[in-house]
């Protein structure tokens, strides 16, 4: 069974009307990036609980979680309309193993993410294990909109940190972006514009993380297997972990 902190809000910064990032203090506890708690909130029809990916890295007591707004879902609606002060609770302990230190080493190393599947990658682009072990790192975002694409100044804040090693990737589907692709990403890796766009391989020396919309993994992953990548188990290591975001 779940223990429970209690949380109060610090922030809660609006992308755009579906879209938000939630800010709360908690006692410290430990987690690994890429790892996911449950936050909840007691109403009269009993509480609600959902799991998010924690989107700050370890070792501070502000966590924070990027949410899209469900219109229909029972509790990203409440989590949206909180403000600074409000509680709710988070879960304990952190889970999941869509963590870098289940990945193998490579010659590089693609985060591939859609929507709100981004979170998991900008906590482990806040630790010192991500550029210890990766010389090339490439950090995918596929969007339909040009206000989905959050994070842009952290992203470039850690261009800068590390000159030379990420390479930053926006796809927009629904409208024109400078710099942005714009097809979805089997179809860019198939044809190898995703690859010429960031100037890096996948192949069978490539590590790739996949997290997001579940059609894009299952349609992205099919696609790196046909350029012969592997999935990555324990018991036989490969090249594509996947995080099975939306459940």
């Amino acid at each position: 069974m779940a223990n429970w902190l209690d949380a109060t809000v610090l922030e809660n910064k609006h992308w755009h009307p579906n879209l938000f990032s939630l800010k709360v203090k908690t006692a410290a506890f430990d987690f690994i990036a890429g790892q996911f708690v449950r936050l909840a909130m007691d109403t009269a029809d009993g509480r609600k609980q959902r799991a998010y990916s924690i989107v700050n890295s370890p070792g501070v007591t502000e966590q924070e979680f990027l949410i899209n707004t469900v219109p229909d879902g029972s509790l990203s609606p409440l989590l949206q309309q909180l403000t600074m002060g409000d509680t709710l609770q988070v879960s304990q302990p952190a889970s999941g193993f869509f963590i870098l230190d289940e990945i193998p080493d490579g010659d590089n190393l693609w985060l591939i993410s859609s929507g709100t599947g981004i979170g998991p990658y900008l906590s482990m682009l806040g630790t010192h294990n991500l550029w210890q072990r990766f010389e090339h790192i490439v950090l995918v975002h596929s969007v339909r909109t040009v206000a989905d694409l959050v994070y842009r100044d952290f992203i470039e804040q850690k261009q800068a940190q590390y000159p030379g090693m990420l390479h930053y990737q926006p796809i927009v589907t629904r409208e024109a972006h400078s710099g942005a692709l714009s097809k979805r990403i089997p179809e860019l890796i198939r044809t190898g514009e995703l690859q010429a766009a960031c100037k890096q391989k996948l192949d069978n020396r490539s590590q790739v993380m996949l997290c997001g919309n579940p059609a894009m993994i299952t349609d992205t992953r099919a696609q790196l297997e046909a350029l012969g990548l592997i999935k990555n188990l324990r018991r036989k290591p490969g090249n594509i972990t996947v995080e099975q975001y939306w459940k």
